[in-house]
């Protein structure tokens, strides 16, 4: 595939080699894809492809061990172990200590994370599934007390360091559509499966799919996507990066998302730069408390909660399943009727910015899995996460874009952040327009309103005209938005753009930088 060899050759030491038979290697362990995908970048002889297989097998049977015995074993004789792991934290009222347990490993029913750890890390070690490296000590019983294990050490697991330069640079080597492709296969899917009527329908569906990291990419994001089942909502969660957090209990409290009181620690609204909530249909709030603080976290990202203000840059996104007609369309436009009452009411409703259509995106099967070199995705989660933060993609908007003056101010604050979450995606390397000569600042403009402007316009009407079908109040058109950005004549000169695509930054000269730090 084409587009496998572009991407081996861009990221040589930051790719990774999707196939079956790697997937076998872990056979049996229950990790994650970014997990995996760096284990393979790092075990994989970076001139050759080849995996050093044996190395792995080690790094798994000592570093990431499930033998529950021998780390008992371990621990009892008085052995410090180190291990790169899932935990999972929870919060003990009656000890009024923090505990642990890691899964694949019975460590017995006290294990505990020392306090000052905790203190250090509030942001990480919140009750639920964690992924980090960590030490364990064993202490003796000793007179009525019984034994125990202690978390001595932590780091989270972040293995590689990221550079947003390297990276745009190496974005300048693709197309538009070669990027959206080289984005679809490191997130798992072939991008052949994309089928539409014409080559527009298909790129849309790519979009589409891509839309997924929208709330990984801009701060506050808040999406409703409804699809089919068997599309990958809830893998997407689970697999492609460790700052999203997928909620799979049906209810929820304000303790176990926001903010427990009793031990203080904030729950994954405040950890983590996404929340899906899985089959919605489910989910209930009955604490009328809840239900408020959840409108004003929707609204304003921040709520009170006793004397704690809480704020966070944690965007929601609701996942549910819609029934589809023989043409494999939803019956009807009406698709809230698919939520739960909660999210029924017009006023919550327009605190989503966007919605994707998940029927636009191919079902799980044998050929829709990507196999070839793709971006490592535990590279690729943490660019999106360093992303989240620069704000020149949003000036972008503010400089191209214009709209009615009398167009609804939730309307336009949600498609400038989807806009701009696009503009991170597509464009990681068009930080400003200064530099650009005219003829490319024009294919710039042209390609923006394409990738950019009319999925964010397309994405915020249809919560609008969800709105506006709960409640007449609502209008069912969306404000006009349209670029506006004056463009002077090329002279003849200057009418060959550059293959580079909006060269702003240096064509990248050597790329197999290795940014890879062990963990």
């Amino acid at each position: 595939m084409e587009i496998s060899n572009k991407i081996r050759e861009t990221f040589p030491q930051l790719s990774t080699l999707q196939d079956q038979t790697r997937a076998n290697l872990f056979a049996g362990r229950d990790l994650p894809g970014f997990v995996q995908a760096y284990l393979l970048m790092r075990f994989t002889v970076a001139d050759t492809g080849v995996i050093d297989e044996e190395g792995l097998k080690e790094y798994l049977a000592t570093k990431m061990t499930n033998d529950g015995g021998l780390v008992r074993s371990k621990l009892l004789s008085g052995e410090k172990v180190n291990l790169t792991c899932r935990f999972y934290v929870k919060s003990d009222l009656q000890e009024g200590m923090t505990a642990f347990t890691v899964s694949d490993i019975e460590l017995g029913a006290n294990a505990y994370i020392l306090q000052s750890i905790v203190d250090e890390n509030k942001d990480n070690l919140c009750d639920g599934e964690n992924w980090g490296n960590i030490t364990m000590e064993y202490v003796q019983p000793e007179g009525r007390r019984k034994g125990y294990v202690n978390m001595i050490s932590y780091r989270p697991f972040r293995p590689l360091a990221v550079d947003l330069d390297y990276y745009a640079k190496a974005r300048q080597a693709f197309s538009t559509m070669e990027w959206i492709d080289a984005l679809v296969a490191s997130m798992g899917y072939n991008p052949d499966v994309f089928e539409g009527g014409d080559e527009e329908d298909t790129t849309g569906k790519k979009i589409e799919f891509c839309s997924r990291l929208l709330i990984a990419t801009e701060p506050r994001v808040n999406i409703i996507e409804l699809g089919p089942k068997g599309t990958g909502k809830s893998y997407f969660y689970n697999n492609n990066s460790k700052y999203l957090w997928l909620h799979v209990n049906g209810g929820t409290t304000r303790a176990e998302m926001f903010y427990n009181r009793l031990t203080r620690q904030y729950g994954p609204l405040k950890t983590h730069d996404g929340l899906g909530i899985d089959e919605v249909t489910t989910f209930d709030i009955k604490d009328n408390e809840v239900r408020s603080i959840l409108k004003g976290y929707l609204e304003a990202g921040k709520a009170a909660i006793g004397k704690v203000t809480f704020a966070s840059n944690c965007g929601i996104c609701l996942l549910g399943n819609i029934p589809l007609s023989e043409q494999l369309l939803p019956y009807g436009t009406d698709y809230y009727r698919y939520l739960p009452g909660i999210f029924r009411e017009s006023a919550l409703m327009d605190r989503f910015h966007g919605f994707i259509q998940g029927w636009e995106i191919p079902r799980l099967s044998v050929g829709s899995i990507y196999t070839g070199w793709a971006i490592n995705m535990e590279y690729l989660s943490e660019i999106i996460h360093s992303l989240r933060t620069c704000p020149e993609y949003g000036k972008i908007f503010d400089e191209l874009v214009s709209y009615d003056p009398s167009a609804d101010l939730r309307d336009v604050k949600a498609v400038k952040k989807l806009a701009t979450a696009y503009t991170k995606l597509f464009f990681p390397h068009i930080k400003t327009l200064d530099g650009l000569s005219e003829s490319e600042k024009q294919e710039f403009m042209d390609a923006y309103q394409k990738y950019c402007l009319a999925p964010a316009i397309e994405k915020r009407g249809i919560i609008r005209e969800q709105c506006h079908l709960l409640d007449k109040e609502y209008k069912l058109e969306m404000p006009e938005f349209y670029i506006s950005c004056p463009v002077e004549a090329d002279s003849p000169d200057d009418d060959a753009v550059s293959h580079k695509e909006f060269s702003i930054v240096d064509e990248p000269e050597n790329l197999s930088k290795d940014e890879a730090t062990n963990n």
